[in-house]
């Protein structure tokens, strides 16, 4: 038997507990206080405000093949990558150009000073949802080793979860829309500055 130790790993939190992807957190209250009563507010005799509510504003960059996908929103980041990206298929071991392409996330990660970072791993519908949420999660874990050996900072804590075929983000009923499905995505909250 052989057992091996890693120097500097840093441990993947998981407390089992549900967890949603990045993006579907509820937004932030409104900054500013609407008085109803205001003189230039030009309502019907008799209309009432709604309630104020902070629309958050996203931004989405996504390279024209579509491998990488960035957005951005008022209160966190999350990059996209797409499985053909990162791994062969069917396989959670991140070929030669994964490594670089996960040092620009963890480069972000360092700018935004974030102290929790999630990484998600999702797959297509093709094949068992058993051997999705088994290959999702080893691809979520391949990613979140990397991250941790770039940022080398223990007082990140890391959410890693697989979802196998949950959460598409485009149709399976393509080739194109799988592809899209296939990804692993980190996400991060946004610095205040």
């Amino acid at each position: 038997m052989v057992a091996t130790h890693l120097v500097g790993a840093v441990p993947a939190h998981a407390d089992g507990s549900p967890s949603v992807p990045p993006g579907t957190e509820p937004s932030a209250s409104a900054p500013v206080e609407v008085d109803p009563n205001d003189p230039d507010l030009k309502l019907p005799e008799g209309a009432t405000l709604a309630a104020p509510k902070v629309l958050d504003i996203k931004s989405v960059v996504e390279d024209e093949n579509g491998d990488e996908r960035r957005s951005d929103t008022n209160t966190s980041v999350t990059f996209a990558l797409q499985a053909e990206v990162l791994f062969s298929k069917d396989s959670a071991k991140l070929n030669g150009e994964a490594k670089s392409r996960i040092a620009t996330i963890a480069d972000e990660i360092k700018k935004q000073n974030a102290t929790h970072v999630r990484v998600f791993g999702f797959t297509d519908d093709l094949g068992s949802y058993a051997h999705g949420l088994v290959l999702s999660r080893q691809r979520a874990n391949a990613v979140q080793e990397v991250l941790a050996q770039e940022l080398n900072d223990p007082g990140i804590t890391f959410e890693v979860r697989g979802y196998s075929e949950d959460y598409p983000i485009a149709s399976n009923a393509t080739e194109e829309g799988r592809r899209k499905n296939r990804r692993v995505e980190v996400s991060f909250p946004r610095s205040e500055s």
